[in-house]
């Protein structure tokens, strides 16, 4: 699902302006991508958490050449479902 299909939802289950959905949807990315730079979390009740993880530096390998190669250290976001998610992922796939 893309942003704009996100403020298409919106706009026909709430009844929103396409403009107001837009924005709405728009405020929302920017204020996880802002939390998420300053290295903050966040969490959505029965949906599940966003985090900032540290990796270390390691050795990789080029799968094309072979040759060994450094992976920077860097920073990752995490996702963690939450047990209710987790939950109705698992039972849709037991009733399919």
């Amino acid at each position: 699902m893309t942003k704009k299909e996100l403020a298409e939802v919106m706009h026909s289950k709430i009844g929103l302006s396409k403009r107001e959905s837009a924005e709405i949807v728009e405020f929302f990315f920017n204020l996880v991508k802002e939390k998420l730079t300053a290295e903050e979390g966040i969490k959505l009740p029965r949906f599940g958490s966003f985090k900032i993880q540290k990796r270390k530096s390691r050795k990789g390998r080029n799968p094309a050449t072979g040759d060994t190669i450094e992976i920077a250290e860097r920073k990752v976001v995490v996702f963690r479902p939450s047990r209710f998610l987790r939950e109705a992922l698992n039972k849709k796939l037991l009733n399919e």
